[in-house]
């Protein structure tokens, strides 16, 4: 959203916020006090409790602020913003029972009504926010409330940043010009093109531009100087985004440093509480896992002594957070003469040159011979996985997070090993929603150094529900 209009949108998001949520309080009193028979806890007249409503109603839109709700950043990403939602719902109608209790003037009438307020609450706004977000839509597709942008750079950003932002409907920004090489203007992007940036500011006002976006620094400060000063002389609105991929992933961090501005940039944003936060939550969620699956854990261990004679379970050597070594553990899925060398030697030993081959152009082999059949079935299943939920209760691996590498295969991804490893590696991951045995090892690297440097809580909630969808759909296993 244009900064322009950022808080005037913000301020029709708080009033249609007080209106669905007198609706839904209004709905929840109407429902169960006035059309349901059933007697009451306590009788409370319409008076107070929309009094006593009314009086808290600010405080709960202090909570929805608190959560972002009133952030371009939160209000442009529709999941974030209905979990959102859901927390700030669920912690308003905490607020009146904490009301009701340290006051004792009760608001709700009947236990019902409390129910009906938190699903009406979260239903409501949500729907006002759809309708909020298709009327802004419109208004974008229209040119309404839009900002006119000029991008300028050298860099491969500029050509990604000016492709993005080319869904109007969607971002709000309608590109007008780009001052750069002609080969980062988007295929079939209608928009004025400059070669030079001189050229491209002298037209700021024939443009009507009102915001400028800068990509990359001239080594010519006086170059970067007169962008600047076009947008503030012109009274309009200036960005610059770092046009390497490194300076806007992980965990920044903006101070001043002797005067100056400083970013602090870390490899991931997974520091600090949201470590810690990671660590419990897969502490207990693997103890409840662990508990519910020990049925099945015990069965497939009878069922490895009668069809997979041998060590039931295999431990191999791999690689996880800054490189530590952890002992992986995983139902054994090959036959017990295997799984002790490095696969494309064991090929070689049984004669598979094509395989040993295959082996080391892609890192896997698609019909491995080395797997019994049983083996295949925990493989195909990915019940071979599910012991490494002790590995995750240890501490060596976490629920949600890259492939756990073998030692032999850190040559491969030498460039990407360190921030590949600034994280802990997990029981699933991107690699495991998006493709599992048919992405190549570049693809798996790239998805999963995408997740060091963008991971969230709720990416990791998220990859957990498509990992069950993947597995009952056993896409990608081997």
């Amino acid at each position: 959203m244009p900064s322009r209009d950022a808080k005037f949108y913000s301020l029709i998001l708080i009033f249609t916020d007080i209106l669905a949520l007198m609706l839904a309080f209004t709905i929840a009193y109407i429902v169960r006090v006035q059309n349901d028979p059933r007697p009451l806890l306590v009788p409370v007249y319409a008076e107070t409790y929309v009094t006593s409503f009314v009086s808290l109603l600010p405080f709960w839109i202090i909570v929805f602020a608190s959560l972002g709700l009133y952030s371009s950043i939160v209000y442009n990403r529709r999941l974030v913003e209905w979990s959102r939602i859901a927390i700030g719902s669920f912690v308003g109608i905490l607020l009146v029972i904490g009301w009701e209790y340290i006051t004792e003037v009760r608001v709700f009438p009947a236990r019902l009504v409390t129910v009906y307020a938190l699903i009406g609450s979260f239903v409501l706004l949500v729907l006002v926010r759809e309708i909020l977000r298709f009327t802004r839509g419109v208004l974008f597709r229209f040119g309404k409330g839009t900002s006119r942008v000029l991008i300028v750079g050298n860099s491969p950003a500029t050509h990604d940043i000016a492709k993005e932002l080319s869904d109007t409907q969607k971002s709000g920004f309608r590109v007008v010009a780009i001052a750069g090489p002609k080969r980062l203007v988007p295929d079939g992007l209608k928009v004025a093109h400059y070669s030079t940036i001189e050229a491209a500011l002298r037209d700021i006002k024939r443009l009507r531009v009102t915001t400028i976006i800068q990509t990359d620094l001239s080594s010519d400060s006086d170059q970067n100087q007169k962008v600047l000063g076009a947008a503030q002389i012109n009274h309009i609105r200036y960005s610059f985004i770092p046009g390497e991929a490194e300076f806007y992933t992980g965990k920044n961090t903006v101070d001043v440093f002797l005067g100056y501005p400083m970013i602090s940039v870390s490899q991931t944003p997974l520091i600090g509480w949201g470590a810690i936060a990671k660590r419990v939550f897969d502490a207990v969620f693997s103890a409840l896992l662990l508990i519910v699956l020990s049925p099945v854990l015990l069965l497939v261990v009878v069922l490895q002594k009668i069809f997979n004679p041998g060590p039931v379970f295999y431990v191999s050597d791999r690689l996880s957070q800054f490189s530590k070594p952890v002992r992986l553990i995983k139902f054994r899925s090959m036959d017990r003469r295997y799984g002790k060398k490095d696969a494309a030697e064991e090929f070689r030993e049984i004669g598979r040159e094509d395989l040993a081959a295959e082996y080391k152009r892609d890192h896997k082999v698609t019909n491995d011979p080395r797997i019994t059949r049983f083996g295949n079935f925990l493989r195909v299943t990915s019940i071979d996985e599910l012991p490494q939920i002790f590995n995750v209760i240890k501490g060596d691996l976490s629920l949600v997070g890259p492939r756990p590498i073998l030692p032999q295969e850190v040559k491969f991804s030498q460039g990407k090993a360190a921030l590949l490893h600034s994280v802990k590696s997990g029981v699933t991951g991107l690699w495991q929603v998006s493709g599992r045995s048919e992405l190549s090892f570049d693809e798996r690297i790239e998805l999963e150094t995408f997740y060091a440097q963008n991971w969230s809580f709720w990416l990791d909630i998220k990859i957990l529900f498509k990992t069950l969808a993947a597995v009952f759909r056993r896409d990608g296993a081997r």
